[in-house]
């Protein structure tokens, strides 16, 4: 059985992301999201254990002290963290893991896992982002300006991606992201295999 593959997906706040990947899991098998640990308050349709694991920040302070996490990141004030033991036996599995998280955490996870696929999602304009901020009701007028600050920062990173994906509509991103795991299931597969397609001439 060969490794599975990991994708690290991020994007600024706002952008679909969570609607997207809902999508992606949905349709195709054998992915695995992996659920962060986090130390921000739950959203009225978040539940534990499945969007997010809330902890407080004295048990997160302790998981990281004793190197439970693969990447973790302070973001918008609260912590968030990926436990590198479920990460790692979804892969000996063979199934693929999806990371969703924050350019702080990607950068940590290129630095150790040269061969994971990272995909960066970005707004079609700063003007939608604003209007998909504001429509989800749940924050402040302030935190929804820290939050498009805290996006065009990002976004100078989105060059260390291999991928860079402008979400016009759910939809069309989620067909994007499906072709780009599937391209590397099978570029993994044909490696593990040692197989060379023989073209007819």
């Amino acid at each position: 059985m060969s490794k599975g593959s990991l994708f690290v997906i991020s994007a600024p706040s706002g952008t679909g992301k969570t609607t997207i990947l809902k999508k992606i899991m949905a349709e195709v098998e054998r992915l695995s999201f992996s659920v962060s640990h986090t130390t921000r308050q739950p959203r009225k349709d978040e539940r534990d254990g499945v969007d997010y694991h809330f902890i407080d920040k004295s048990a997160f302070v302790g998981m990281q002290e004793q190197g439970d996490f693969l990447e973790w990141a302070e973001v918008h004030g609260n912590f968030y963290g990926t436990s590198q033991a479920e990460v790692e036996k979804q892969l000996a599995a063979g199934i693929d893991v999806i990371l969703d998280i924050d350019v702080q955490g990607a950068q940590q996870v290129r630095d150790i896992a040269v061969d994971a696929v990272t995909v960066f999602i970005a707004p079609p304009s700063w003007e939608e982002q604003k209007k998909r901020l504001s429509s989800r009701g749940s924050d402040s007028a302030e935190t929804i300006e820290l939050r498009l600050i805290n996006g065009r920062r990002e976004m100078e990173d989105a060059r260390l991606y291999q991928y860079l994906i402008i979400n016009d509509t759910v939809d069309e991103t989620a067909d994007i992201l499906r072709a780009i795991i599937l391209a590397r299931r099978s570029a993994t597969r044909r490696s593990a295999d040692g197989l060379a397609l023989q073209i007819p001439s």
